[in-house]
């Protein structure tokens, strides 16, 4: 039997959690009354054959009966009635601009901003995240890109570790990413803007790729870059940090910094058993529209 309790931040993505375990054959409730848990658990760890897998949806919707859930779950290890916490979280100006596009009310904040809503409820299931066995960062996550980590540790049982790495391209005249957590800048290679027929093109053409890769402080501060990252990420993950962002800017954020970024980005994934690995290139596409506005 296998019982996953998915909770964290309204906002997150609990109901896109919930309707992955149920498309997957997990019996799913959610919102259940936290005085009727214990007995659900009773009953599908004893007394149910037909349920073999079962998800449980809980947030700051159940009110001040959230704080009871402490005694639940004590009870449940006491019962020895295996379950697992999936924490969904994100940083609080994604979920505020995810409830203002959605026109939703935050649930603490009917009456008041949704930033204090988010303020309050983070501290109350602070509790939940300090016991969760998985924390989700969505901050960076496509819905399909959360569906594919779901899948991974519930359903295909690979391992898992809490940490979630963006490797982001930029152009520093279109600023540096405010989510950033280590950001490089790696103007100091020449440019292929000012060579006419590579002008055009992007860091992920080869031509463009054989240009920059073409100098040797290219290899050596991808190397560099490489042994920091190796060093820096078994110690994010001891820590506790769930997402790590490594932003790697250009002037324009198209040629530069999206080559270096893929070749970061292809020498990481080969550990994508430790740590999930995504690549984003912000700004390679705003040279283009600029100039078809104008």
């Amino acid at each position: 039997m296998r019982l996953v309790i998915i909770t964290g931040m309204s906002g997150a993505g609990k109901s896109t959690a919930l309707k992955v375990l149920e498309d997957a054959g997990y019996f799913c409730v959610d919102n259940l009354p936290i005085a009727l848990i214990t007995k659900f658990a009773d009953l599908i760890f004893t007394q149910s054959q037909e349920i073999s897998k079962a998800a449980l949806g809980i947030d700051i919707r159940s009110g001040q009966a959230l704080e009871g859930l402490k005694k639940v779950l004590e009870e449940m290890t006491a019962k020895n009635y295996n379950y697992e916490i999936l924490f969904l979280d994100a940083a609080d100006e994604v979920l505020v601009k995810r409830y203002k596009e959605t026109r939703r009310s935050h649930p603490l904040s009917i009456a008041s901003r949704i930033e204090r809503g988010i303020g309050l409820e983070r501290e109350r299931v602070e509790f939940l995240k300090e016991q969760a066995d998985y924390i989700l960062d969505t901050s960076q996550l496509l819905t399909r890109e959360l569906k594919i980590e779901i899948e991974k540790i519930f359903i295909q049982d690979e391992n898992f570790k809490n940490l979630f790495i963006t490797i982001l391209s930029f152009g520093f005249k279109y600023g540096i990413p405010q989510d950033s957590d280590l950001v490089f800048d790696v103007r100091f290679l020449p440019n292929p803007y000012y060579i006419e027929e590579l002008r055009h093109k992007t860091g992920n053409d080869k031509e463009i790729q054989d240009y920059v890769m073409g100098f040797e402080p290219a290899h050596i501060f991808v190397d560099k870059l490489e042994g920091m990252l190796r060093f820096l990420i078994p110690n994010y993950i001891l820590e506790g940090k769930n997402q790590l962002v490594v932003a790697i800017g250009c002037t324009g954020g198209k040629h530069r910094s999206v080559t270096l970024a893929n070749e970061i980005y292809k020498r990481l994934r080969e550990d994508g058993a430790v740590y999930g690995i995504k690549m984003e290139h912000r700004d390679i596409e705003k040279d283009a529209k600029r100039k078809a506005v104008k």
